[in-house]
């Protein structure tokens, strides 16, 4: 039986994947992207918390210390993200940690990587929001930053607003196609291009091919779609270049078991986790102030009650993103939406316990909660343990799992979630407008939607694992796309750089792809151009 081969293996299908896909596949290189999850389109997600529906495509992934919230589907984290599409302070590129010495490549700045995020806004598109698309929970926030003596800005989203129902579903997807996920921007342009998508197969391990001309052989199983335990059939691909962009929950899992038989692989991957310093709060608004001290009102005749109407993330205040203030001091603050089904994660501190009466009073009022998270300066606190013997992680039900991932928050990190506790309480518990409370995550740890790190970018072999064009050190023609490689905390969502990143890596790899005896030019045009 021939060897089934391609030129370039992608795996994993977010913005870390989706892209280089795309320019790969228009530079004129066979382009196969493996992909964990199912394909939906957007008449396929059911906006409901039934089993079974958003479990399909969202993955809970417990590990000691932290919950991880990521995206399982074609599409990936693009699919099932709120859309606040920030470009990260010029601050975030010159961090230190706790190392003492910068973390990301002297080469990558905020200067250096603004021509690629122009490039992502453009193809996605973003928009910038105005005050009319901002939600009524937006709309307190934005009231108590402003009474407290605040800013408060709307946030820019990768959304047609024009089309946007305001139904809160984000997190299962978009039925309206007007949040712009990966679906219909740059996956589509790479299937134009000759790109083949498959669904459900689940990379298990990569190793050098016995394939003259080919670098290495990437083994994965098929998924069964109904049972994601059960594997279907087994496979081997062999590429001449691998792009790795499986999320920085998998890839580094990906990487741990393939060490042996790559012959090793740097000492920095599967270390260095960081949730993106996230944080979050949930205030419980007293009504009456809502009324009162802030002037809200709504035609129903409540001051707020409807903590679930509108978008997910519409407003944020940057007033801490002062690039003089010491590090794990700065944050970002941002009014968030989690579905009711995310309440699971994590405990209110000081809160009566869950099955209580006065907990479900309190959960009662949860139209009068503003749920808000802090994204926060952390010290990559996150180490990989052994891999499980098959998956990127342990499959307990459907839409939940363990990872050997154990998270352990420093002084600095911890610090740098009580500064924004303490600025937190200073905007909505004046004059007791709100009572707020961080999630302890008594049930969780903490709980991120924001994984970086875990095989990161850098000048220094010792602690990172990729060279500053993404290529995993020793490793000639494999490369990493995804958030794992993010040096550190962003203080902002990460999705727009871990895609600029991308964008600003595809030329290498077009570039690799060439040198492996591929005929491959790299095109500048933006998907659908």
């Amino acid at each position: 039986m021939s060897a089934a081969t391609t030129d370039v293996l992608v795996i994993g299908s977010g913005f870390g994947g989706a892209i280089p896909a795309y320019y790969l596949a228009a530079a004129g290189a066979t382009v196969t992207v493996l992909e964990r999850g199912p394909r939906l389109a957007s008449a396929d997600f059911t906006h409901s918390l039934q089993l079974g529906t958003y479990s399909r495509i969202v993955d809970v992934i417990q590990g000691d210390g932290i919950a991880v919230v990521a995206g399982n589907c074609v599409g990936g984290g693009s699919v099932v993200y709120f859309a606040a599409s920030l470009r990260a302070p010029a601050f975030a590129f010159e961090r230190q940690g706790s190392l003492g010495r910068r973390l990301w490549p002297a080469d990558l700045t905020r200067d250096a990587l603004d021509p690629w995020y122009d490039r992502v806004e453009a193809a996605l598109p973003v928009v910038r929001t105005n005050w009319q698309d901002v939600s009524y929970a937006g709309g307190v926030l934005a009231a108590a930053c402003h009474r407290a003596g605040h800013t408060c800005n709307p946030v820019p989203l990768a959304v047609d607003t024009a089309n946007c129902t305001n139904c809160n579903w984000m997190l299962s997807g978009c039925r309206f196609d007007a949040k712009r996920s990966l679906l219909l921007n740059y996956l589509p342009a790479a299937e134009e291009h000759g790109a083949a998508i498959r669904p459900l197969h689940e990379v298990q391990c990569i190793a050098p091919s016995p394939v003259a001309g080919y670098r290495y052989a990437v083994a994965y199983t098929v998924l069964d779609p109904e049972d994601y335990t059960c594997s279907a059939q087994v496979g081997i691909l062999h590429a001449k270049v691998v792009v790795l962009a499986a999320g920085a929950v998998a890839t580094p899992v990906i990487l741990q078991r393939s060490a042996t038989l790559l012959g090793g692989i740097p000492a920095a991957v599967g270390r260095y986790f960081s949730g993106n310093g996230d944080r979050v709060s949930v205030a419980d608004v007293d009504e009456q102030k809502a009324g009162n001290l802030l002037g809200l009102s709504r035609q129903n005749g409540a001051a707020y009650q409807a903590s679930a109407i509108g978008r997910p993330i519409t407003a944020a205040t940057y007033d801490y993103l002062n690039a003089q203030a010491p590090e794990f001091s700065r944050f970002t603050i941002q009014q968030i939406y989690f579905p009711p089904i995310t309440n699971l994660l994590a405990q209110v501190a000081g809160s009566p316990p869950w099955f209580g009466i006065a907990h479900r009073n309190l959960a009662s009022r949860w139209r009068s909660w503003l749920t808000l998270l802090s994204m926060t300066e952390d010290d990559n606190d996150g180490t990989f343990g052994p891999p499980p013997l098959v998956g990127s992680f342990t499959r307990l039900a459907p839409g939940l799992g363990l990872t050997a991932l154990r998270y352990r928050p420093t002084s600095n990190t911890l610090n740098a979630w009580k500064k924004s506790d303490t600025a937190l309480r200073s905007i909505l518990a004046m004059d007791d407008l709100a009572q707020v409370q961080p999630w302890t995550g008594e049930l969780a740890g903490a709980v991120t939607a924001h994984p970086l790190g875990s095989a990161r970018l850098g000048d220094d072999p010792s602690t990172s694992a990729l060279s500053s064009n993404h290529e995993l050190r020793g490793h000639p023609g494999l490369f990493i796309t995804d958030g794992s490689a993010v040096p550190a905390s962003l203080t902002v969502n990460p999705s727009l750089t871990i895609a600029a990143l991308a964008e600003r890596a595809a030329p290498a790899i077009v570039d690799a792809v060439s040198k492996a005896g591929v005929q491959v030019r790299y095109a500048a045009r933006l998907p659908g151009q």
